[in-house]
């Protein structure tokens, strides 16, 4: 009656009813990597800009992780990953999954514009 030891997977905490578009989705998908245990999809907002594609960048560091930022169109919305990776690790994973990693360089920025 031993049952195989799997490994435990990430999940995404769904405490909002309103996401960013296309947000829920791609957090799925980076919950998978292995040192990632939890992303916490949090605070709504607008911005001025437009972001065409859904754009996620590491902001700032958290107690147990790291702080998302992510955009699409005119909104903003902030999300908490717990984590063990670096800031530098956890920008490369989401990279990797974007589709526009291809298109720049390694470490590209946009230019924030006032």
């Amino acid at each position: 009656m031993f049952r195989a030891c799997r490994p435990a997977l990430g999940r995404v905490v769904l405490t909002h009813s309103t996401h960013a578009p296309g947000l829920i989705a791609f957090l799925e998908k980076l919950v998978q990597q292995p040192a990632i245990s939890s992303i916490v999809p949090a605070r709504l907002a607008t911005a001025r800009g437009h972001a065409a594609q859904l754009e996620l960048r590491v902001s700032t560091p958290t107690p147990g992780g790291h702080k998302l930022i992510a955009r699409r169109g005119t909104t903003v919305q902030e999300c908490f990953v717990v984590t063990t990776l670096a800031a530098g690790e956890l920008q490369a994973a989401i990279d990797a999954l974007t589709s526009a990693a291809a298109k720049r360089p390694s470490g590209y920025r946009r230019p924030l514009t006032p």
